[in-house]
Parts: C-alpha cells; sequence; structure tokens
C-alpha cells in the first residue's frame, strides 16, 4: 500500500511522522503476535507507541523519527536523540516508567560513525561509551534545542543514567514509511496466499487505522493484541477458496431519498417503480445495488475472482429468476388487471429480497444478502430480469435509447 508520493509531496513531516507511528505499531504487533497476544498496545500515549502488559505495566516505548532524507545522521547532539532521552528521563523520574523497560529510537537516519547512536544500536553495543558520549555532549554541546534535556539528563544521578541508558535501544536506518509494506508482508506471510497478501493487508491495515483512531479519540482504551489476532483470523476466513472479503466500508453505503436523484433515471429503479412497491423497499434496493456494484468492482479490481466466475453466478440467479417469473405468469390470464400484475411483481421483489439471498451464494462462504439482491437488480438494470410480467414490453425501448447514446 503506497502511503506517500515523495513527487508530490504535500503533507507536512509532522503528518507524515503520525502515519508512520502507526505503521510501525502495526509490524511490531504482528511482529510480537508469535509469542502471544497477551499485550496492548496504544499510539501517543505515554510514548508515540506503547506497549504494556495485560496489568497495564509498560514494557516496550518506542520513538519514531521518520524523514525523506536518506542521508540523514543521527549525531551526538542530533535532537531527535535528546527529545527522545529528555521524554524517556523525565517519565523515569516521575515514576511512570521502571528500570528495565525496554526504549526503542526508530529512525529513519543512520547513526553517525562512533556517535552515541551508534554504540547504542544492536551490532556495536558499547552502553558505557554511549554513556560517556552523552555526557561529554550535554556538559559541551550549544544546542539550544536541546537545553532543557541536557539539563533534565545532568540532574539525574550517575547510576540512574546508566540504569536508563541500558535500557535505549537506537534503531537507526529503518524502513521508510514506503517501504514498511515489504515488512508487514514479512510479518503476515502465514496469514493467506501471497497472491492474496496485497488485499490481506490493505483490509488489516485499514482496520488498524480506525482502531488507532478510535484509541487517539478515546472512544475505546488500548489495542489488545486478542484484537488483532481476531481481526486477522476474521480476515483469513476471507480469503479461503470458498470465501471472499465483504468490506466494511461497502457495508456502510447508505442511501437516502437525496442520493436517489442519481439515479432515478436508471432501468432498475423503473423496474421498481412498475411493481408500485413503497419508497422504503425503492431505498433498500438501491443500496443493495449501490454495494454489490462496488464489492464486484473491488473483487475485480484487486483479481480476486477468477476468469467468468461472476458471469457464472449471474447465471445462477437468472436460472433461478426464471422458475419464479415463469411461475408467476403462468398465474396471469389473458384479462388480469393492472393492479393483479403489480401484486405479483410485488411478489417476485419479496423473493428477492428475502428467499434469493439465501440460495444463491457465488461462492459458499459469501452469504451477505447484499450481493444476491444487489447483483440482481444490475441485471434487472439490463432488463436480463425484472418483475413487473410485462417489464421488457414497458422499458425496452429505455435499452434502445442507451444504444443511440452510445
Amino acid at each position: 500500500m503506497k502511503v506517500v508520493d515523495k513527487s508530490q509531496f504535500s503533507a507536512s513531516e509532522s503528518n507524515i511522522g503520525y502515519l508512520y507511528q502507526v505503521r510501525v505499531a502495526l509490524l511490531w504487533s504482528l511482529n510480537k503476535l508469535p509469542a502471544g497476544a497477551d499485550f496492548l498496545v496504544s499510539v501517543e500515549a505515554l510514548d508515540d507507541i506503547q506497549f504494556e502488559t495485560l496489568e497495564r505495566k509498560p514494557k516496550d516505548l518506542l520513538q519514531t523519527k521518520h524523514h525523506f532524507n536518506k542521508k540523514a545522521k543521527l549525531g551526538d547532539a542530533s535532537p531527535d536523540l535528546w527529545k527522545s532521552i529528555r521524554i524517556w528521563f523525565e517519565a523515569h523520574n516521575s515514576g511512570e516508567i521502571d528500570i528495565g523497560t525496554s526504549l526503542y529510537l526508530i529512525t529513519t537516519s543512520q547513526a553517525s560513525n562512533e556517535s552515541a547512536a551508534y554504540y547504542l544500536g544492536g551490532i556495536n553495543r558499547d552502553v558505557n561509551l554511549a554513556l560517556d558520549i552523552l555526557d561529554e555532549t550535554a556538559h559541551n554541546s550549544k544546542n539550544k534545542a536541546n537545553k532543557e534535556a541536557y539539563r533534565i539528563f545532568l540532574d539525574t544521578s550517575p547510576e540512574e543514567r546508566l540504569n536508563i541508558v541500558n535500557d535505549i535501544v537506537v534503531l537507526d536506518c529503518s524502513p521508510h514509511i514506503n517501504d514498511i509494506d515489504s515488512e508487514l508482508s514479512k510479518a503476515a506471510f502465514h496469514a493467506v496466499e501471497r497472491k492474496y497478501m496485497e488485499s490481506f493487508l490493505e483490509r488489516l491495515e485499514g482496520w488498524w487505522y480506525h482502531r488507532v483512531l478510535n484509541q487517539l479519540c478515546s472512544e475505546k482504551g488500548c489495542i489488545l493484541g486478542d484484537e488483532l489476532e481476531g481481526k486477522m483470523s476474521e480476515l483469513r476466513e476471507q480469503f479461503k477458496r470458498d470465501a471472499l472479503p465483504i468490506d466494511d466500508e461497502v457495508l456502510s453505503i447508505k442511501v437516502d431519498e437525496n442520493s436517489m436523484e442519481d439515479c432515478d433515471e436508471s432501468i432498475f429503479v423503473k423496474q421498481l417503480e412498475l411493481t408500485k412497491a413503497s419508497k422504503k423497499r425503492i431505498l433498500a434496493a438501491v443500496r443493495d445495488y449501490y454495494r454489490a456494484f462496488e464489492q464486484r468492482s473491488r473483487w475485480l479490481s484487486e483479481d480476486l475472482i477468477l476468469v467468468g466466475e461472476l458471469s457464472k453466478y449471474e447465471n445462477k440467479l437468472i436460472e433461478e429468476w426464471e422458475l419464479v417469473f415463469e411461475g408467476m405468469r403462468d398465474k396471469c390470464g389473458v384479462s388480469i388487471t393492472e393492479q393483479y400484475k403489480e401484486s405479483l411483481a410485488r411478489d417476485i421483489l419479496r423473493w428477492v429480497e428475502q428467499e434469493s439471498p439465501n440460495k444463491i451464494h457465488i461462492r459458499s462462504q459469501v452469504t451477505e444478502e447484499f450481493l444476491a439482491r444487489g447483483s440482481l437488480h444490475m441485471l434487472a438494470d439490463n432488463l436480463k430480469v425484472g418483475w413487473h410480467p410485462d417489464f421488457y414490453e414497458h422499458l425496452s425501448y429505455l435499452l434502445a435509447e442507451g444504444d443511440k447514446i452510445t
């Protein structure tokens, strides 16, 4: 999922930084799941990203720093480094975190050679040497942006400084925001078949963004590891061979009388009007039409359905409709009234609404009712099916008009 087009960069660094936090939080959460889902995660709480035990004890605190300049360096007086140090020292001094809480600085910058950040990494780690460099920097640096951080650092006892710095790990050269995709794919490798990974992650990350937003707005608390694991299981089921994903955005599509103006002249709406169905039934039908159209379009654009699969599904719908429609026509005598025809048409519409969703599925585990109903209305829009006994005679002129326009 490409997040940022750097050639047309318009968002501020800070906004990208927030998005980076959210993506890193998901990546780290996915990487933690194999060891167990007994953790809590929150964004912009005590730190940029905070992992806690179920008892609400901070376990991992993450500071994230994203820069588009891939040559950016993390030096001894870097504000990125000292801002993180200030936050962690303040949290420790206030009792919000204990010694032993892992403190990670995740940055896209590269630690300058033989700098404090360099010695707080994983390969060349030397905490004592890093502490000496930090101490010298705090005493001698003239960087005004770090003045408060230097003061807090120096006001802490040497023993406490060592204990806190011992918990700090600098992860430099971390992936940029658009490069996290490959890391997410690795973390979720066993979730679905490789060909479905992009679609799977797009839906998982969409859910994750909404969940983080709810957490930030305090509508829900910390995100449970169990929540993430549960969502992955739910999505995994949708990518099995007998299933297809049903997207929350599709289910959220609503239709009211104002939006009806866009489809008043559609053939499938004209078909509904022939039945003299109530306004609410017509609105529900339009909603199902839009939902089915959007969901089917997504499946096609993401190559989630097989070649010819939709055609086979539509043929099944038409065959089932023919049985019901011809049964209705058998009830029609030579001289039946228009009112009786409209009543029969509403009976067929009732079959569309109540019975067709339970009988006709594109795949066995795709049981969302809007799909059959909406697909039938899509067929009705081409007069391949209809509800009124004389629907074709009434409306075939609309197809001819459409041919003239095209």
